[in-house]
């Protein structure tokens, strides 16, 4: 009804980006989602070794967040879903979501988390060449600008990192924090047809089934979480807005946020994830913002600028 009401208005129908409207709630939703993440790698930091192990945190948001979309689609109409989006389904739960959050989760345990943070903007990148390769799409020269400006500034927080702290541990953490970026890129661009399709909990539901199979090896042992012993608040806190915010609120809201702006467009976003894990971080005392972490995140948000600007182009003139 909505598609029909836009179509007499003379309005962009519905889930194009360049309708005014749905462009600024696509932005508004995938903001959300990216402050939650940041905040989300500072906790995560946090909980790691002292409450609980990279695992057990995997375990909780992938199974845990099964539960609650399961829990929310008692209560939305849901479509039935097509022969020819299972097999989307199961690679974006497996290979997406899974292979995201349980390596990214890995990676904090070695890493630092403003830089592991800032190597989290590379989304951008594996998206555009996934998309060059797998869908023949041709971005505009001003995106391929921006996204080298903003690869280059992940470049220099990645060899900063490795001199400021050296150590193999650091590296691994890195290369693990570049892996967990694939995987999200995936995510994003095997989704993206679906999320025009269904409703997010409808969708979600699916998605966070296929990731919380694999999830499942990861529950031996949650017994001997140091958390389930804890006398403290503040541990079950942190797990709690985990599970909640960045697992829940900021995964439904990524869908309609691909659904109104494309894949390609909320994968720039990620390069506020740092900002905010930053702020979180440094106020937590759980790390310390150095002079070249903070010109690495200007250098990334004026590629994510640029890259913005030519999407937007691009759109306009495609429209026209």
């Amino acid at each position: 009804m909505k598609n029909t009401e836009s179509t007499k208005t003379g309005a962009t129908p519905l889930g194009q980006p360049s309708s005014k409207s749905n462009f600024l709630l696509g932005n508004v939703c995938i903001l959300l989602s990216a402050l939650f993440w940041g905040v989300n790698v500072s906790f995560t930091k946090a909980l790691i070794p002292q409450w609980m192990s990279s695992d057990g945190i995997s375990a909780v948001r992938l199974i845990g967040g099964c539960a609650l979309f399961w829990l929310a689609s008692m209560f939305v109409k849901c479509d039935r879903i097509q022969r020819q989006d299972w097999l989307k389904l199961v690679l974006g739960g497996v290979i997406g979501l899974f292979g995201f959050i349980y390596i990214f989760v890995m990676s904090l345990r070695y890493g630092n988390p403003i830089d592991i943070s800032i190597i989290m903007t590379l989304p951008p990148v594996f998206v555009v060449l996934m998309e060059v390769i797998f869908m023949k799409r041709r971005p505009s020269w001003l995106e391929y600008a921006g996204l080298a400006v903003s690869f280059a500034g992940a470049a220099v927080v990645i060899l900063g990192a490795s001199s400021a702290h050296g150590g193999s541990g650091n590296i691994l953490g890195n290369l693990l924090a570049i892996a967990s970026t694939a995987c999200f890129a995936f995510y994003l661009v095997i989704l993206e047809k679906p999320s025009h399709t269904y409703k997010p909990v409808n969708m979600l539901r699916w998605v966070f089934l296929f990731a919380a199979i694999p999830a499942l090896m990861l529950v031996p042992g949650l017994q001997r979480e140091g958390i389930v012993h804890a006398h403290e608040a503040a541990p079950w806190l942190e797990i709690g807005f985990i599970l909640l915010c960045p697992t829940f609120l900021a995964y439904f809201l990524v869908q309609p946020a691909i659904k109104y702006i494309g894949s390609e467009l909320v994968s720039i976003y990620q390069y506020l994830v740092p900002v905010f894990a930053s702020i979180s971080a440094v106020i937590m005392g759980l790390d310390r913002l150095r002079w070249i972490q903070v010109a690495a995140m200007v250098i990334i948000v004026g590629g994510m600028v640029l890259t913005n600007i030519g999407k937007k182009r691009r759109v306009a003139s495609h429209g026209s």
